[in-house]
């Protein structure tokens, strides 16, 4: 599957308001929720596991991911960009850096 295939099927599972700035803050808050629940469970690992990823796991934090690419594919749709440009155009830019010698360090625009 591409990711174009992938954003077109997840836009069909989506519920829209009458209000686009809700919708908007709605898949923000959701990525960000989401990413923050395959956070939680990372702590957990980590302090209840001593670190040690299981299987079981493995595949719950999947699922977490599956959630992530799922409002950020929305999300992309709504700017008006197809999921494919921005997953290209961030690879280009992170190859960029690596030629550059700048993967590390801070800042957007090095």
């Amino acid at each position: 599957m591409t990711l174009e295939e992938y954003q077109k099927q997840a836009l069909t599972t989506v519920i829209k308001s009458d209000n686009e700035f809700r919708d908007l803050l709605h898949w923000v808050l959701g990525i960000n929720g989401e990413a923050g629940e395959i956070a939680e469970k990372i702590k957990k690992i980590i302090r209840d596991k001593k670190g040690e990823v299981s299987k079981e796991d493995k595949t719950e934090l999947a699922a977490e991911v599956g959630d992530v690419l799922w409002y950020l594919a929305v999300f992309a749709h709504h700017l008006g960009v197809p999921f494919e440009t921005i997953a290209q155009q961030n690879l280009d830019k992170l190859q960029s850096r690596k030629k550059r010698g700048v993967l590390g360090g801070s800042g957007d625009n090095r």
